[in-house]
């Protein structure tokens, strides 16, 4: 089995769980790829790329394994709608860009969406991203 092969069937059991956990189907969502790098500019060229390619992009943030390595972290971040296919072509886009680059793609998250909340966790107008320059 591929790498994108086991991503692509772990991302259908993450969605499988959040719709029968109730998830909202119909709601967009904030999907974090999680990337690392031991390296911190390496690790800034992939959140460039990922930038320039239309995705927001985490402050980086810097962690220490438990064997006391430092590694430095960030999210490539969009909002969409919670299909596998979409996630899938997020994927096959980026992990080219992150193996250029020798990072690690730690996998994605995102949030469970309630359906009969009206408020949203992002603001009055249910948007993550500010439209407004």
């Amino acid at each position: 089995m591929s790498a994108l092969t086991a991503l692509q069937q772990e991302t259908r059991e993450i969605i499988d769980q959040l719709l029968n956990d109730g998830s909202d189907p119909d709601a967009l969502y904030i999907i974090e790829h999680h990337i690392s790098h031991h390296d911190f500019d390496k690790l800034e060229k992939i959140a460039v790329e990922a930038f320039k390619l239309g995705y927001e992009v985490s402050e980086a943030e810097e962690l220490e394994t438990e064997d006391d390595t430092e590694v430095y972290c960030f999210d490539i971040i969009s909002e969409i709608a919670l299909k596998a296919e979409l996630i899938d072509a997020q994927q096959a886009e980026l992990l080219p860009m992150i193996k250029k680059h020798q990072g690690t793609y730690d996998g994605w998250g995102t949030y469970f969406e309630d359906p009969n909340d009206d408020e949203d966790e992002y603001g009055e107008d249910g948007e993550f991203f500010d439209d407004e320059d």
